[in-house]
């Protein structure tokens, strides 16, 4: 398995912040596990905190697809259509600012030197609990969707929509910050 390095997303990178749902925020914890830009994919470990009684912090394991040369902007699964697609990519300004004027053509790809510049996007897709991959369901939370991210480089931060069409609140909010490595340094070769 390759793993390559994008800014601070490189294996074993950490990432803290908070999701907010309606007026609550929840204390959320991501460790990227692996990238690789050749595949366009990306995977790591979402730890969520206080989202239910039963599971007081739930970890569940999430798949990424690199907008660029294998995934376009268009999700075409998930329960997301051409619309939805669309009202979470608008909330990023970047996006607005470099892809709306384009995003009704079906070949819309993030060019390869764009995977270079300050923004890259993503969609996470939580696969399944860990450590029990069997549970499928849990009263108060729900891993169905999935985010539509957008990682800008020069901040560390990420922020991020979550999407389930059958969720009473949209737009769930990602703020997420690079956690510095105190144990070692982290050099990107070019």
């Amino acid at each position: 398995m390759q793993s390559d390095c994008v800014g601070e997303l490189y294996a074993g990178s950490m990432f803290k912040g908070t999701q907010k749902c309606g007026t609550t925020s929840y204390e959320v914890n991501v460790e990227i596990l692996n990238v690789n830009m050749k595949e366009s994919t990306l995977s790591g470990y979402l730890k969520i905190k206080g989202l239910t009684s039963e599971f007081p912090e739930l970890t569940t394991f999430f798949q990424a697809e690199i907008i660029g040369s294998k995934y376009s902007f268009h999700t075409r699964k998930w329960q997301a259509d051409r619309q939805s697609d669309l009202l979470h990519w608008k909330k990023f300004p970047s996006f607005v600012q470099s892809y709306l004027e384009n995003f009704a053509k079906d070949e819309l790809w993030q060019e390869e030197d764009d995977q270079d510049g300050d923004f890259l996007y993503m969609r996470w897709k939580e696969m399944f609990l860990v450590p029990d991959h069997h549970i499928n369901a849990i009263h108060g939370a729900s891993f169905a969707g999935f985010y539509y991210i957008c990682y800008q480089r020069s901040t560390k931060h990420i922020k991020g929509y979550y999407f389930f069409r059958h969720h009473k609140d949209w737009f769930q909010e990602l703020n997420l910050d690079y956690v510095p490595d105190a144990g070692f340094s982290h050099y990107e070769f070019r």
